[in-house]
């Protein structure tokens, strides 16, 4: 543990998909960086998406077309990053002769097909679904239907693998570690950790999510005119009702789309709800209300309704957006906007505010753009072209990658090597490293889950209790019963030190 006023060129408050993504792409760019979370990372939003890196369709109606420009463009930089967590997925758009009509859904599907300059991904085409399996499901008055590309992604595993990065460049990543305050003292920050230590920064940034405004406004003591609108997304998993690997999104009479998408190989994830949130983002949760919604929403649309009684998992997340004033939640912008705070010789603090897990990256860099003429020691921006731990393999790759684990490590069966291989990518080798049979693995804790994994999540991915590796570092929650979960808490608790 660094000493009492350790001196950092740069502090990051927040361990979601920004906050790990700005540490990551300072720290390679020769900065000392620390990175304070106050729980687990991705611990909040960023493992509450609907876990799409896309471009956004529905958000060239809003005429945001330079976010949907960037977005498209973040999408095969990601696809190529990270291909163990993010990988194509094709959407089936069935056309509503009651919504919109079907020379916007073209006009759109074409500026979605070219404005961002896709290369890696199939683009848009049109199928009869009286003919093609995507129709089996849905009702007989879906005739036709537009196929497209976006891409799917891990997304609290991408949280983790921007912390590892950090991490390896050397920044100083500490969870479950609250800033209690902080305040500028003799040309630098002081920051005060729940720890009991006091660190220096010359630079501070405040990524703190759907707590942005409340850290700025409490542990910071500033005031600011910018607002945050907290805005609440439901999802519900339920049985898989297709045979096939590719998602739906469903127009709804509201306004609103809703995506129909595989799930864990054995369910099917449906979300999202847009609605403002006014309570403690740590206690968001889906309500009655929204299951109803998303069970009705769908069901429009299929054969076999799904209802409630179907729901095996739901889970909520609030997205921290920018206030401008929009009627409508789902209408808020989901740009991303920064506000740098200082005057003269002040060091400074950056607010993050917004943003979308696609974007990240690009925020990063704008982020440290704005803090650049206060960061003298800055280096040239780098993460484009970089891949993420586990990520150095073709995007098309996977497939061949699994097919080596599996050879080299004949203990693991198919499923096995394939879960190892889509949770790690290349550091799959160092998870196995050494083992040559099961035994070799140590206890299995339901479903397939290792001792040898564990520890290796608790030495190199931070994790410290059950819910960080069944719900964030994996989902195998949907795997174990209730007495499985409570012998691995019990277990890690104990592999930690009680440090939870």
């Amino acid at each position: 543990m660094p000493g009492m006023h350790e001196r950092y060129d740069l502090a990051v408050i927040g361990g979601g998909i920004n906050g790990t993504g700005i540490a990551r792409d300072a720290a390679g760019r020769g900065l000392k960086v620390l990175l304070t979370e106050k729980g687990d990372l991705g611990g909040a939003t960023s493992a509450a998406s609907t876990k799409l890196i896309h471009g956004g369709l529905r958000y060239l109606e809003h005429y945001e077309f330079r976010l949907v420009r960037e977005a498209l463009i973040e999408r095969e930089v990601l696809l190529k990053a990270a291909p163990h967590i993010v990988w194509p997925l094709r959407f089936v758009l069935p056309h509503h002769q009651g919504l919109r009509p079907a020379w916007m859904i073209r006009l759109g599907l074409f500026l979605y097909d070219h404005l961002g300059g896709r290369k890696l991904l199939p683009g848009t085409e049109t199928v009869d679904l009286r003919r093609d399996p995507a129709g089996a499901i849905l009702r007989d008055e879906f005739a036709r239907a537009f196929v497209y590309s976006d891409c799917w992604v891990e997304d609290a595993r991408l949280v983790v693998l921007n912390a590892m990065d950090a991490a390896e460049r050397g920044a100083d990543i500490r969870v479950r570690t609250a800033v209690t305050g902080a305040r500028r003292e003799d040309g630098a920050w002081t920051v005060d950790l729940e720890s009991g230590d006091s660190v220096r920064a010359h630079a501070l940034v405040n990524a703190a999510g759907p707590w942005v405004h409340q850290v700025l406004t409490g542990a910071l003591g500033r005031n600011s005119p910018a607002k945050v609108r907290l805005v609440k997304g439901s999802h519900i998993v339920v049985p898989r009702p297709t045979d096939h690997d590719r998602a739906y999104i469903f127009q709804h009479g509201d306004g609103r789309v809703i995506f129909l998408i595989p799930y864990e190989h054995d369910f099917s994830l449906i979300g999202t709800t847009d609605e403002d949130y006014r309570g403690d983002p740590a206690e968001v949760a889906a309500t009655p209300g929204e299951i109803d919604y998303l069970c009705g929403a769908v069901s429009a649309y299929l054969k076999t309704p799904v209802r409630p009684t179907d729901v095996v998992w739901t889970y909520a997340g609030v997205r921290p957006l920018y206030d401008d004033g929009a009627s409508k939640a789902q209408e808020a912008t989901r740009e991303y906007v920064l506000t740098l705070d200082g005057e003269r010789d002040e060091p400074r603090l950056l607010n993050v505010f917004g943003g979308k897990i696609t974007t990240y990256r690009r925020l990063a860099e704008a982020a440290l753009a704005e803090l650049a003429p206060h960061l003298p020691k800055l280096g040239a921006p780098w993460t484009e072209q970089a891949t993420l731990p586990g990520g150095d393999f073709r995007p098309d790759g996977f497939v061949e990658l699994a097919g080596e684990l599996s050879r080299s490590h004949a203990f693991l069966d198919a499923g096995q090597a394939h879960r190892l291989t889509r949770a790690y990518g290349t550091r799959a080798r160092a998870l196995l490293d050494g083992a040559t049979s099961i035994a070799d693995m140590g206890e299995d804790f339901g479903a397939g889950l290792s001792e040898r994994e564990v520890r290796y999540l608790i030495d190199r991915e931070w994790a410290r209790t059950a819910a960080d590796v069944l719900w964030r570092r994996s989902k195998l929650g949907l795997r174990l019963d209730q007495a499985q979960a409570k012998k691995l808490d019990a277990w890690m608790r104990g592999a930690v030190g009680g440090d939870t």
